[in-house]
C-alpha cells in the first residue's frame, strides 16, 4: 500500500507533545494529510506549524475526506469513542487513546460498528509496545519460572511528564464539553472518581491482563478507594486463582513510581515504568531465579531498548493498517478493561452504600 495517509482528530497536550510529532517522525511509513480540530484558532496554529494540508473543524468533515484511509484520535475520554463509531463507519481504521470507552454499553457500541464497517480500531496502551514490557511478556510466555502464584502492581505516579520539550500551541478557546452519558448504576456524586480512576488505572489492569494473556474471567474481591477522591486505595482481584492487587495513588516525586512483580514458583519478575513521556528510555526488568545449587538476581536490558513506547505504538498501528495484520491491543480485546473497571467501581458503589447505611443505623 506504501505510505498510509492519516487524518487525526484533537490538538491538545497529548497531541501536540506526543502522537502528532511521532507522526510527522514517520515520515517514511505514513502521511499526515488531515487534521481536524474543533477550536478553530488552535486547529490553524497547529496546521501551519506542522504543515498539514487540510483542516477541519469536525471529525465528521475529517470522516468524509476520501484521501485518508486511517485516523488517530486524541480526545475527552468520555466523547472519543463515539467519535471512533463515526469515523469506522465512515469507512476508517481509528486508533483511540485510552480509555476504550467510558461505559461497557458505549464499548459494545463501538464493537458492532467495527464489525458492520469491516475496519478496526486500535486502544492506545503504550505499554504493550515498550520494549522493557515486552521482554516480561515474552519471559512469562515462557514459563521458565512456573506457575504465576501472585501479581502486585503499584501505581503512585510522580513526574509523568519527564521534562518534554515538544512544543505546545495554545488559545485561549474553551475545552470542548465533557462526557453526555454515564453508567446508569454510577452515582452523580461519584462520576469524577470514577473516571480519574479509569482513565489513569486502565493502563495497570490492561498491563497485568497482557503480563498473564488474561480476556475474561477476572473477579473483584475488594475495592477499598478513599471516598474524599474515589481513586486512592487498593483493588484486589482474583484470576482463575491467582492473586492480583492494584495499588493506586499519588506522590510528589520527581521519577515515576510505577512496578509490576509477578510471583511464580521458581521466583520473581519485576519490571518498573519510566515516566511517561520520557523518550527512549524503556520499562526496567529484573529477574529472580531460585535454583537448587543458585540463586540468581538479574537485570536484562532489551536489545531495541531505545525506543519510545508511544512512537513504536504509532508505528505499530501504521503497519497493522498497511499490511492487515493484528493489533497488538484491539477493541475486542481492550474491552475487558472496561468491564473490570466497571466491576472495581461498582464494588466502590456498593462498599459506599453499606458504610453510609451502617452511619444512618
Amino acid at each position: 500500500m506504501g505510505k498510509i495517509r492519516l487524518g487525526y482528530v484533537g490538538c491538545g497536550f497529548m497531541a501536540q507533545k506526543v502522537h502528532l510529532p511521532n507522526i510527522v517522525g514517520l515520515a517514511d511509513e505514513c502521511e499526515l494529510v488531515a487534521l481536524a480540530e474543533v477550536r478553530p484558532k488552535l486547529g490553524r496554529l497547529v496546521q501551519e506549524r506542522l504543515r498539514i494540508p487540510r483542516l477541519y473543524q469536525s471529525h465528521l468533515d475529517l470522516a468524509k475526506d476520501k484521501d485518508v484511509q486511517a485516523v488517530a484520535v486524541s480526545a475527552q475520554y468520555a466523547v472519543q469513542g463515539d467519535i471512533a463509531i463515526d469515523l469506522l463507519r465512515a469507512g476508517k481504521d481509528v486508533l483511540v487513546e485510552k480509555p476504550m470507552a467510558i461505559s461497557v454499553a458505549q464499548g459494545e457500541r463501538i464493537l458492532a460498528a467495527e464489525r458492520s464497517s469491516g475496519k478496526r480500531l486500535m486502544v492506545a496502551y503504550m505499554k504493550r509496545y515498550d520494549p522493557g514490557n515486552r521482554v516480561v511478556k515474552d519471559l512469562l510466555e515462557r514459563k521458565e519460572l512456573g506457575r504465576v502464584r501472585f501479581v502486585r502492581n503499584h501505581g503512585f505516579g510522580g513526574d509523568w511528564t519527564g521534562g518534554i520539550d515538544t512544543p505546545l500551541d495554545s488559545t485561549d478557546e474553551a475545552y470542548p464539553g465533557n462526557a453526555s452519558e454515564w453508567p446508569a448504576w454510577l452515582p452523580e456524586a461519584m462520576r469524577k472518581g470514577y473516571v480519574d480512576y479509569l482513565q489513569q488505572y486502565t493502563h495497570n489492569v490492561n498491563l497485568v491482563r497482557w503480563f498473564l494473556g488474561l480476556d475474561g474471567g477476572v473477579r473483584v474481591l475488594s475495592a477499598n478507594l478513599d471516598p474524599a477522591d474515589g481513586w486512592r486505595g487498593v483493588v484486589a482481584l482474583d484470576a482463575g486463582g491467582i492473586p492480583i492487587t492494584i495499588e493506586s495513588g499519588w506522590v510528589d516525586y520527581e521519577g515515576w513510581d510505577e512496578h509490576t512483580q509477578i510471583y511464580c514458583d521458581g521466583g520473581w519478575i519485576r519490571t518498573e515504568a519510566p515516566p511517561l513521556l520520557l523518550r527512549n528510555v524503556p520499562a526496567t526488568v529484573e529477574v529472580y531465579k531460585a535454583g537448587k545449587d543458585a540463586k540468581t538476581r538479574t537485570s536484562i536490558y532489551p536489545n531495541d531498548g531505545r525506543a519510545w513506547a508511544y512512537k513504536e505504538e504509532m508505528r505499530h498501528f501504521i503497519g497493522a493498517v498497511r499490511d492487515g495484520t493484528p493489533f497488538r491491543s484491539p477493541a475486542s480485546d481492550t474491552i475487558h478493561d472496561v468491564a473490570l473497571l466497571e466491576d472495581i467501581y461498582k464494588a466502590v458503589v456498593a462498599a459506599r452504600g453499606t458504610t453510609q447505611a451502617r452511619a444512618a443505623g
